[in-house]
This record gives C-alpha cells, sequence and structure tokens, in this order.
C-alpha cells in the first residue's frame, strides 16, 4: 500500500488570504500601495476594509491553502 501525498501550501496564498470563522476567505483592495493623492479620502478609506473573496473563486483558492 503507497502512502498518500502530502501537498504543500501556496506560499503566495498563504500571505495574501485569511480564513474567517464561518470559512469564509479574506482578502486585501488592491490600488492602495501608490499615486495615493488624486484618490479621495472616502475611496482610499473604501479600500482599507478587507474584503470577501468571491465563490467563483473560493473553490481554487482553498485548494492552494491546502483546505477542503
Amino acid at each position: 500500500m503507497s502512502k498518500k501525498t502530502k501537498f504543500k501550501t501556496k506560499s503566495s496564498a498563504k500571505k495574501r488570504f485569511k480564513v474567517t470563522g464561518s470559512g469564509k476567505l479574506k482578502r486585501k483592495h488592491a490600488f492602495k500601495r501608490h499615486i495615493l493623492t488624486k484618490k479621495s479620502k472616502k475611496r482610499k478609506l473604501r479600500l482599507t476594509h478587507d474584503a470577501i473573496v468571491d465563490k467563483s473563486d473560493e473553490r481554487n483558492i482553498k485548494q492552494q491553502l491546502g483546505l477542503k
């Protein structure tokens, strides 16, 4: 009988996503690194808050994180 192989977690996914208590995935918004002077305060504030990963992408990312 052969052993099942273990899959390594993708380091890039590990750094970019967090799993919530209910099993959803949190991510950061883009467009918040530079060229911030022309963006409004309201826009920058909205980009500060975390977003939930879309359901269509969830399965792929969970696989990269080594989750079911």
